[in-house]
């Protein structure tokens, strides 16, 4: 396996087949079978699947991990095996050595002999409350990927892992099979980029991309593989014959998903965002350089999950003339019976003279939350459902009453490094610590990047802003990032210009009264904001219409801006 090859010079292939906890099923077999690959890696984690394997955990011990790993492997092991591919993947969650101990039982049914090794010291949930985290039901720092190359470097063909960031899954394999040190800062930066454009599967291949039309096929887009080079740089391809495409636009996108400043900080190096080249290199391959790293901060970020109390909602059909009135009806009869703290949304996805009953509908929305399930369950949901023929005209509601349900709050903790122990537990079930960098750095703004001057050579057109920029948003806990980007030198001066912290206020209202912090990245001719608190206390608290702010960005596209004629 290319992996074990410490100290290689040939690039190394690192494909992914998972973005997330119930992502295509069958993307470990197609990548697999469709072309050559040394390292495969799965990435099942994020917050809200923290809180999900937590709640798994509470119920049985012995879980805590993400289950489709193992029904994947169930029918993929053996192909990877023939095929020379290690597997590393974060599906271990909460229970990494129960699911290495589960692919070995696995294994042993099918008749294959694998070499398993799994890391672990990221769950800080024993000592959280000493560590000033409260009582969560799970406590997870980011690991880095030493201790999936020295996983790899003692021949593992499986590695699986708890809490590592979902850039260590790339970083790992490459710095096992490079040889790389700790100090190699910008190879480890430029694995981290490679690793964060491919984290999210066919995300970088056309899935989720603004200019989704101009993609030729896009009913099944294949999943991306960076094809790592000793010094960090990297090509992101995919498969030949995958639907989809690998562009720079694609790419760019990816990499302004979820991050904030030019600084981006990992448990290995701090990847200069501000640093990244682009540039296609053929058909659907897109190549990343001039990444330059620096060390990495003296903490590491924790993943706190904890129960936030119960929630529920009811969503009120308001159809026709009198909308406004009939949700204040609404809003005065249920006065007496709401909670402090409820959240109303009216959407008003009406339309005049409306051709369809659905064009003629708004929708009235309320959100209580509080800590007994009783005054929140059927007796809010109940008492909505008893207005029925009492009420405006027209009502009806979009579900049947229903009972409270417990949410989840995401919070973002930070420890020292010496609070835990990293350590690889290797396929001879031997135990080895993982070291941390002798030099860290903490994590500073950068000096903002000069607006470029605009020059205009004609007039405006007021025009939807996506019709010259793309956008990719995301959530971070409680913050959203958006990410916005022009497809040239030529429109970059004019939306560094255009799109600054006030303009965006105006144009993405919810924004008002919130920190919102602006980063410049020329080299992507991207700007990318930070709305804090949008999100209020993250997607399993669930208040937002989207709570994730997935579709953030192609809110912002659809405003009106003055758009200058020569860029149209």
């Amino acid at each position: 396996m290319v992996a074990r090859r410490a100290g290689d010079t040939t690039p190394v292939r690192i494909g992914n087949a998972s973005g997330f906890y119930g992502d295509r099923f069958a993307a470990m077999r197609e990548m697999l079978d469709g072309g050559d690959l040394d390292v495969l890696t799965g990435d099942y984690l994020a917050e809200l699947t923290m809180l999900i394997l937590g709640r798994d955990r509470l119920r049985d011990p012995a879980l805590g991990y993400a289950r489709t790993f193992l029904r994947q492997l169930e029918d993929c092991l053996g192909l990877a095996l023939d095929r020379g591919v290690t597997i590393v993947a974060n599906a271990g969650g909460l229970n990494p050595a129960g699911l290495a101990e589960a692919v070995s039982e696995l294994a042993a049914r099918l008749g294959l002999n694998p070499k398993v090794a799994y890391v672990y010291g990221d769950d800080l949930l024993p000592k959280a409350a000493e560590l000033g985290f409260g009582e969560p039901i799970a406590a997870n720092a980011y690991l880095g990927g030493w201790g999936i190359a020295a996983c790899l470097r003692s021949g593992a063909d499986v590695v699986v892992t708890g809490r590592v960031t979902d850039a260590s899954l790339v970083v790992g394999p490459a710095a096992a099979h490079f040889g790389w040190e700790l100090d190699d800062f910008d190879a480890l930066a430029g694995a981290m980029a490679a690793g964060h454009v491919i984290e999210c599967g066919a995300q970088v291949t056309g899935g989720n991309y603004s200019f989704f039309t101009q993609i030729a096929d896009l009913r099944h887009p294949g999943f991306p593989i960076a094809e790592v080079h000793t010094d960090g740089s990297s090509v992101i391809t995919k498969h030949a014959g995958t639907g989809g495409a690998v562009t720079v636009g694609t790419v760019t996108a990816q990499l302004l998903y979820e991050v904030a400043g030019p600084r981006y900080a990992g448990p290995d190096a701090t990847l200069r965002l501000d640093t990244v080249e682009l540039s296609q290199d053929g058909p659907d391959r897109v190549r990343v350089a001039g990444v330059r790293g620096e060390p990495p901060p003296p903490t590491l970020k924790v993943s706190v999950n904890t129960i936030g109390g119960y929630r529920n909602q009811v969503e009120f059909v308001l159809t026709g003339l009198d909308i406004e009135a009939k949700a204040a009806l609404v809003r005065d009869q249920l006065a007496d019976v709401i909670p402090p703290g409820a959240r109303w949304t009216l959407a008003r996805t009406d339309q005049p003279d409306p051709a369809s009953e659905e064009q003629a509908s708004a929708t009235l929305r309320c959100v209580v939350r509080g800590s007994d399930p009783k005054a929140i369950g059927r007796a809010f949901s109940g008492a909505a459902v008893e207005l029925a023929l009492a009420s405006y005209p027209g009502f009806h509601l979009t579900a049947p009453p229903g009972d409270a349900e417990p949410y989840g709050v995401f919070t973002a903790g930070y420890v020292d490094r010496a609070e835990l122990a990293h350590v690889a537990v290797l396929p001879d079930g031997s135990s080895v610590p993982v070291p941390d960098p002798a030099v860290t750095r903490a994590l500073e703004p950068v000096d903002p990047a000069p607006a470029p001057a605009e020059r205009r050579d004609g007039g405006t057109r007021l025009v939807p802003l996506g019709k010259v920029a793309g956008a990719r948003s995301g959530d971070k806990g409680g913050d959203a990032n958006v990410g916005v980007w022009v497809g040239g030198a030529a429109a970059w001066p004019w939306l560094a210009g255009t799109l600054t912290v006030d303009r965006l206020r105006e144009l993405l209202p919810e924004a008002v009264g919130l920190p919102v912090h602006r980063y410049l990245l020329p080299n992507l001719h991207a700007v990318n904001f930070v709305i804090e608190g949008l999100l209020g206390e993250g997607v399993a608290a669930a208040a937002r219409f989207d709570p994730q702010a997935k579709a953030l960005g192609e809110w912002l596209r659809a405003r009106c801006v003055d758009v200058p004629e020569e860029l149209l």
